[in-house]
């Protein structure tokens, strides 16, 4: 069974915000407006900011750094732990999922979650005509925690990056239609699909030949947080050499 991973080369990333609209489009995150996007209701399943200080070098000579945030799907969860009613736990495969039909919306998860990657639906989420007609319209489970789809999540629920779960399945329904066994390298996220920089890399961790599994072991890698125990397998290379 694969333990799903995901590698960030900070080095490679260029702040294109490419990842971010490439998971909105794919998983149908509601759009903000600027007065809910002031007061911290606005919706980023993966996010990229600037560091602090991020700006180094005398000008024309400057650098600025960025950090760019999916969910860690970590393998030792705060999040789950807190969960009253089970709505948030972790597959076989290692992924961190959400229940929606099971959540109550008590948000004890986004309190419990240590990289702020969690995120309530205050209001029944709203498009334009235009935006609307390219929403993906793939289905929700009926809430039995069965795989979950992108397709638009109800008010009053928490949402969070699932590793964009949807494609997983298509992949191996298409392996299964085409009578062959499925491949982990046919099962890519939105945002690594889309990276302008080629900085992201996702995969198999427990497969010691994956690209993920051999950068984990570089001496740049880290994660996020690790003095927190949570484990993550998003991981990060850091910049230099």
């Amino acid at each position: 069974m694969p333990k799903w991973s995901m590698v960030i080369d900070l080095e490679k990333c260029v702040a294109c915000q490419g990842c971010s609209i490439a998971c909105r489009m794919e998983n149908n995150t509601p759009v903000a407006t600027p007065e809910e996007a002031w007061d911290g209701r606005e919706i980023r399943w993966n996010d990229v900011f600037p560091m602090p200080r991020a700006e180094v070098g005398d000008y024309p000579n400057t650098k600025t750094h960025y950090m760019t945030r999916p969910c860690m799907h970590c393998e030792n969860p705060p999040c789950i732990k807190v969960c009253p009613v089970q709505a948030t736990f972790i597959d076989e495969e290692g992924l961190v999922r959400q229940n929606y039909d099971r959540c109550i919306g008590c948000r004890y998860c986004t309190v419990a979650c240590p990289y702020a990657v969690r995120y309530f639906n205050w209001y029944a989420p709203e498009w334009n005509p235009t935006i609307e007609q390219h929403l993906n319209p793939q289905e929700v489970s009926s809430g039995s925690g069965d795989r979950e789809g992108p397709a638009v999540r109800p008010k009053g629920v928490v949402e969070k990056c699932t590793y964009c779960i949807q494609r997983l399945d298509n992949a191996r329904q298409r392996a299964e239609a085409e009578d062959r066994d499925f491949r982990p390298d046919e099962y890519v996220p939105a945002c690594v699909e889309t990276c302008t920089g080629k900085a992201r890399f996702f995969g198999d961790m427990d497969n010691p030949d994956s690209t993920v599994s051999k950068l984990a072991k570089s001496e740049r890698a880290f994660a996020l947080l690790e003095e927190v125990g949570t484990h993550p397998k998003t991981i990060y290379l850091q910049e230099g050499e």
